[in-house]
């Protein structure tokens, strides 16, 4: 599933959209695996470590990239040698497809 969510983009979300819950969020939650959590069933959180300040402050600028592009933007706490990442749709103030998407591409990031 992961490369399916690296084949889609962050689209609008049709008017009165929902939440995904139960079995559609464990199927999206399921193709994202580590570090990638579903806190409280409101949004995604990850936690990406690395070796010193700029390492961490690197991938917050290019995960910053990512989501302009994609035009969904995360909350990003920067820290020395770690960086938390939490997503979620506030228009309908829990998670969607898009969430899972800007995820799968923030974790590409890990690799490379």
């Amino acid at each position: 599933m992961t490369m399916d969510l690296l084949s889609r983009h962050c689209a609008p979300l049709p008017e009165g959209s929902s939440p995904l819950e139960g079995e559609a969020l464990d199927h999206y939650t399921a193709a994202l695996g580590d570090p990638w959590q579903v806190v409280d069933g409101h949004h995604l959180e990850g936690t990406f470590e690395f070796d010193d300040f700029q390492g961490a402050l690197d991938f917050t600028n290019r995960a910053g990239k990512i989501a302009e592009a994609e035009e969904h933007h995360p909350e990003i706490t920067l820290t020395w040698g770690q960086a938390t990442v939490k997503i979620w749709t506030h228009s309908i103030g829990g998670l969607s497809e898009n969430d899972f998407i800007l995820a799968a591409r923030i974790g590409t990031l890990e690799e490379g």
